[in-house]
């Protein structure tokens, strides 16, 4: 016979808008209470599925406060403890659900009569909302709070119909939480990622800090073998780590373009009007224009401007700072192979893609790459959708893309949100199938119009009250999940919301660990040499 859930109180007030106030039974401490639990409200007709806001102590007397019993009183505590003081608790109904037919959850249009009772939610009542996990599309991204070993599952096809993020400030896991949701994206194949990997912490093991010092944990390829490839701008830097990429990648000074400059003019420090001035030398050179800048001598830049009809400080300014691209080993003047048809390739088979910079880590490197490369391939999945648009046929549909982009507020400020390629993508709301993962610690960086169409948001702790100011814009009565996100622990736990998720809800994450590993098929050991004997899987995958 199943367990009847716990008993916490019955409401006494509250309203739609601003929530409910439940009065705490006296035989539950406040203690036990935590902002973010997810509770069921028992009412008349509805059962309404809460999370609580915040805590109050209250007392029936402002007397007894004043005069409080002492401290070895313990009888008069008792007697005073649930009748003439009580805890108060603060929940915000987000969904509600008929007791009687099998009608599906909807938002909350009501609320629960005066004294309905008030329980701690049941692993039946997480399932109803947040579906099962051995369900194609959902999977599992961790627990409800003090609901060990009970799944919260995201909708996986809702979540890349969107542009999502993962925010939190530096420390809280930002890395690990991206790699559990990208495993469950591979995992279930419900789309194909590309992923920027600034530091190569997502392709291959990457260190995990603990309080007994620090361990490696795997990465993508180790997990997946043959389904992700690994990129790299810095073959040398992978080898050393005992990567072998699956490609090295050579961009060609021909392909970028002035709007690549013109994202990177606070990292290179450019002048508008040297940005002007690039449009000048493309009008006379086509894609050739910053090679034939750089290969003129600064005693000739005063006649190349007047050859030109540029100012020579402009252009001595604008040939100074494109010269820090010399720096940049993987830009060619030539390349053998074009890296984005490459790419497309690996995505039209269902391969995910792991972009490792290594020692090209700069800021510069990492947003003039990610920049042309999305932006061409954005190009090329623009004609695929419109010729899948064409012929409506199955095999002409593009394949749906997750682009994984760190320090996204580089790309996304209100500066330059409207000029870089990462501002149209999530403007689209996956139009050409083509969608964002920001990963980002300062979400107060990014413009306000394009936080508003993140779908799905999964929130670490941020102690930064812009930062909570800008992850909860475009949320409506965001007062009650204020408080919630201030309650975060500082680690493994995270606040989701939006589009992939039917109701707002604190969870503990998965841990990134060995039984991650077997729950995403990892084999290991006797496993692994029989099914590499049989060819079922790619050695490569292990360590």
């Amino acid at each position: 016979m199943q367990n009847k859930p716990k008993r916490q109180g019955v409401i006494t007030r509250g309203s739609l808008t601003t929530g409910l106030e439940m009065k705490l039974d006296s035989d539950y401490s406040i203690e036990d209470i935590r902002a973010g639990k997810f509770v069921v409200i028992d009412g008349e007709s509805n059962k309404f599925f809460s999370i609580i806001t915040d805590v109050r102590l209250d007392a029936t007397n402002p007397q007894i406060l004043i005069n409080p019993p002492a401290e070895d009183n313990i009888l008069l505590r008792q007697i005073l403890k649930g009748t003439s003081t009580y805890g108060t608790v603060f929940l915000k109904p987000m969904l509600m659900s008929p007791k009687r037919g099998d009608e599906a959850a909807r938002l909350v249009k009501t609320i629960p009569v005066h004294f309905s009772q008030v329980f701690e939610a049941t692993k039946e009542d997480v399932s109803l909302i947040f579906g099962d996990e051995s369900s194609p599309k959902h999977f599992n991204i961790g627990n409800p709070l003090d609901m060990d070993e009970v799944p919260v599952c995201m909708d996986l096809d809702r979540f890349v119909e969107r542009s999502n993020a993962i925010f939190g400030k530096t420390g809280t896991g930002k890395t690990f939480l991206t790699r559990v949701v990208l495993s469950g994206i591979i995992n279930k194949g419900r789309a194909v990622n590309l992923i920027f990997d600034m530091h190569s912490e997502y392709g291959w093991q990457a260190r995990q800090e603990s309080e007994g010092g620090s361990n490696l944990v795997k990465g993508l390829k180790q997990l997946f073998g043959s389904k992700v490839a690994i990129f790299s701008l810095d073959p040398e830097s992978s080898l050393r780590r005992g990567v072998h990429p699956d490609y090295e990648v050579k961009i060609p000074f021909s392909q970028i373009r002035v709007e690549d400059i013109a994202l990177l003019q606070d990292e290179l420090r450019l002048h508008s009007t040297a940005v002007e001035t690039a449009y000048l030398l493309v009008a006379r050179y086509g894609p050739r224009w910053i090679l034939e800048l750089l290969k003129q001598e600064p005693e000739g830049l005063k006649d190349f401007a007047d050859e030109l009809g540029a100012h020579k400080e402009s252009i001595s300014a604008l040939y100074r700072k494109l010269s820090r691209l010399e720096q940049l080993t993987f830009l060619q003047e030539r390349v053998n192979e074009d890296t984005v048809n490459k790419i497309m390739e690996y995505i039209d088979k269902g391969i995910h893609i792991v972009l490792e910079f290594g020692t090209q880590s700069s800021m510069l490197a990492y947003m003039l790459v990610a920049n042309i490369i999305t932006r061409r391939i954005h190009e090329k999945y623009v004609r695929k959708a419109e010729k899948y648009l064409a012929t409506n046929k199955p095999e002409d549909k593009p394949k749906p893309l997750l682009i994984t982009l760190e320090e996204a507020h580089k790309f996304l400020n209100p500066k330059t949100a409207r000029q870089t390629i990462f501002g149209t993508i999530a403007r689209e709301m996956r139009k050409y199938f083509v969608s964002l993962l920001i990963v980002d610690q300062r979400p107060s960086g990014i413009d306000d119009e394009i936080l508003s169409q993140v779908g799905t948001r999964i929130i670490a702790l941020l102690s930064d009250e812009k930062d909570i100011n800008a992850v909860l814009t475009g949320v409506s009565n965001p007062s009650g999940l204020r408080s919630v996100l201030a309650s975060l622990d500082s680690k493994q736990q995270v606040l989701v919301l939006g589009h992939a998720v039917p109701m707002p809800i604190v969870i503990q994450t998965r841990t990134y660990d060995t039984k991650f590993y077997k729950d995403m098929g990892l084999l290991e050991g006797e496993e692994l040499k029989k099914a590499a004997e049989k060819n079922e899987i790619e050695l490569f995958g292990s360590d």
